[in-house]
């Protein structure tokens, strides 16, 4: 890829914009996983709700699975795995435990059991043959006759230990039913003509065990990717000029790679008290996970109910809590390790936290431009930042050292126009926490995270050292390092479950 010679639109363009299927929040980020795309989970979102009517006592909870989506992948589009266990695990203790897990399995479901059919050849030499595609004709939530597959799912939420607690399902509270209708993917516009009139139908008002009956939101299906990162480029050695990346007045002057891919979303609305072990303790951890069972048999005469026998424990293939860790600070012999780890046991982990060697090669990249590491070892910041929270801002005191998103439930949502991308971040000034500063916003990232904060911007800043308190040991902290590319709130919608409605597969390029 050549170089920018210019600073110009289109010489961004060229030395940025140029971007393969590589890695982003999570995507594709471990050798193994890369081979499972369906328990992918790419992104997690834990947020106090500012949707208008919903911004006192309720938390937005998305977590994103099944990466690189193209809307016209078809024509066996993105259903979920229907032998895989997907989950959403709340620490609200501080002992890097789960004591409250939403667990969803999947039904997928052939239109009568065996399938759409259609008469072939003339009357009195006529056969009846399964099609090949997915519909028949346009769908609606009202009739669904001409859908092929049908896909529903539950959700358990157990207390206590995810495998050997107690638990309960969720319940539609119109009619008190545990089966929920996803939505089909947005095939094209001749399939749908208003595809968020249709999947608006399948925002079910729920009851949680032991929580006022009818105050839950739930939804899964597919929706537009959320997440911007400048793709290509990064992991071509941030292959981009010095002059680019550390200048803050080129944030968001390349599109985002991204902005033509879909995802699969699982979105929770809760009121924030049903998520606390007490009112005195309101900071919560949330990471996602995905398994399978431990055996797999391929089925020598596969059929579309049985491709395979399996069988066994569940096992971990997938967990993700904050953004990135993943990516860019465990080693790649670990990558796969790490998935299958639990929060309890991240003090393996802690040498790529406090040595970590992603600031080592900006300098190495960058040096010459003047971009240095920091040189305090081991990097207590960091430790802050991943595995123990911020004092005063979102850690639990005397808490176990565990890498999830940490949410402070205590503070208040800011609205959505009022939202700095930098979200939290921006509150601290020379490593001080200081939040009378401009441009302050406390219920951002990396206090939890909402669909607009911009956690590749801010996690580089990080890295770099932006929460040390001293140019001598991190002589680059104040450095507005960038990707070039800006996620903010303006790309999203403002209530439940505020990510946008999928491209549509029929146009190609997602219009």
């Amino acid at each position: 890829m050549r170089k920018m010679k210019a600073l110009g639109a289109v010489g961004l363009a060229m030395a940025l914009g140029t971007a393969g299927q590589a890695l982003a929040s999570s995507h594709r980020e471990a050798p193994f996983l890369a081979k499972s795309p369906k328990v992918d989970g790419t992104d997690v979102y834990a947020f106090q709700s500012y949707e208008s009517g919903r911004t006192s006592g309720y938390t937005t909870i998305l977590v994103d699975y099944q990466p690189f989506q193209d809307p016209f992948g078809g024509p066996n589009y993105f259903t979920l795995d229907d032998k895989a266990l997907y989950e959403i695990l709340i620490d609200n203790v501080g002992d890097a435990h789960e004591h409250l897990t939403f667990q969803f399995r999947f039904t997928n479901t052939l239109n009568g059991g065996t399938g759409l059919a259609l008469p072939i050849g003339p009357t009195g030499n006529q056969k009846t043959v399964a099609v090949a595609l997915d519909n028949l004709g346009p769908i609606t939530a009202a009739d669904s006759s001409k859908l092929n597959v049908q896909e529903t799912y539950q959700v358990q939420v157990v207390v206590g230990d995810r495998r050997l607690g107690k638990g309960d399902p969720l319940r539609n509270h119109a009619d008190q039913s545990t089966t929920f209708t996803k939505p089909t993917d947005n095939i094209g516009k001749k399939t749908f003509p208003d595809y968020p009139g249709y999947a608006s139908n399948y925002v079910y008002t729920v009851d949680v065990p032991n929580c006022t009956a009818g105050t839950g939101r739930l939804f899964v299906g597919q929706r537009k990717e959320p997440f911007a990162v400048n793709l290509g480029p990064v992991f071509d050695l941030v292959d981009a000029p010095a002059a680019v990346i550390t200048n803050n007045s080129l944030r968001g002057a390349v599109p985002n790679p991204l902005d033509k891919k879909n995802i699969t979303t699982l979105a929770l609305e809760i009121p924030t008290s049903c998520l606390l072990s007490s009112p005195s303790q309101p900071i919560i951890g949330v990471w996602s996970t995905a398994s399978v069972r431990q055996a797999r048999v391929i089925n020598p005469s596969a059929t579309y109910a049985v491709p395979a026998r399996e069988g066994g424990a569940w096992t971990q293939v997938s967990r993700l809590g904050a953004p990135l860790v993943n990516e860019v600070f465990i080693g790649l012999k670990d990558k796969d390790h790490w998935n299958s780890s639990e929060p309890k046991d991240d003090g393996q982990f802690i040498d790529y936290v406090q040595y970590p060697t992603l600031p080592a090669i900006l300098e190495v990249l960058f040096g010459a431009a003047g971009l240095k590491a920091p040189t305090v070892f081991p990097r207590a910041d960091l430790v802050a930042a991943f595995l123990t929270g911020v004092p005063n801002v979102n850690m639990i005191p005397n808490s176990s050292p565990a890498e999830y998103l940490r949410l402070n439930t205590a503070l208040p949502p800011t609205t959505a126009a009022s939202q700095n991308d930098l979200g939290a971040a921006a509150c601290f000034v020379n490593g001080a926490l200081t939040l009378t500063n401009a441009g302050c916003d406390p219920a951002g990232f990396p206090n939890g995270r909402r669909p607009g904060d911009d956690v590749v911007d801010i996690e580089l800043r990080v890295a770099m050292g932006y929460l040390l308190t001293n140019d001598t040991d991190a002589p680059s902290r104040n450095v507005p390092l960038h990707d070039a590319v800006l996620q903010t709130h303006s790309q999203f919608d403002v209530a439940f479950p505020y990510l946008k409605p999928p491209l549509a597969g029929a146009n190609g390029d997602g219009t």
